[in-house]
């Protein structure tokens, strides 16, 4: 096994928070899924990472029962499941000593907050010498606020306002921030397409 795909925090705590209602792609965990069914069928290893902030209140606190897979994702035996609590899924678990124990050289990312959780995860990996394939229509995000707007705007005020960074935007942007560099870009039919022409 030298493969592994890494799911990282496609989890309820979005879903629970008021900005969902503008996340880029609502059903990021059905494109996460075909990729978790492609990896399977391959022999690949699953990674699942879940966000997490015991102790702080919010929908990223255990506690509150949100730190879970959205629903119609399923982990199966066998495959781990990584609670992080920085943004990129190594510093804060042991997946490196995870994917080494599996011989893992290559790695396929998808998640949620494009810009931030994937892609920190993607550069750590390829800084660890990992061969990376960011799965950019398996990732989803929000729009972000400009950093002169109010602490407590609402979803209506940040949509309103026209220094608010698109989603769409910040995919493009991390894209071109990622390509070439620290991983190679792709999209799920991409990898399904390859992934038959192996077969």
């Amino acid at each position: 096994m030298t493969r592994a795909l890494i799911v990282i925090d496609v989890q309820e705590s979005f879903r629970a928070r008021p900005l969902w209602e503008t996340i880029s792609d609502p059903k990021v965990a059905e494109q996460a899924n075909r990729l978790v069914q492609l990896a399977r069928r391959a022999g690949d290893l699953v990674v699942w990472v879940l966000h997490s902030e015991p102790g702080s209140g919010d929908v990223f606190d255990p506690a509150l029962g949100h730190v879970r897979l959205i629903d119609g994702l399923e982990r199966v035996d066998g495959e781990p499941l990584l609670h992080k609590t920085s943004h990129n899924a190594f510093t804060t678990t042991n997946l490196q000593q995870l994917l080494t124990e599996h011989g893992v050289r290559e790695i396929t990312v998808c998640g949620i907050r494009t810009e931030q959780c994937v892609e920190t995860t993607t550069r750590v990996a390829s800084d660890f010498g990992y061969q990376v394939t960011f799965v950019t229509d398996a990732t989803a995000t929000n729009p972000i606020p400009h950093r002169d707007a109010p602490a407590e705007q609402t979803v209506a005020e940040l949509l309103a306002d026209p220094r608010t960074l698109p989603a769409d935007e910040i995919i493009r942007r991390t894209e071109y921030a990622l390509a070439g560099r620290f991983a190679t870009i792709a999209t799920v039919d991409e990898l399904e397409a390859a992934a038959a022409h192996r077969a």
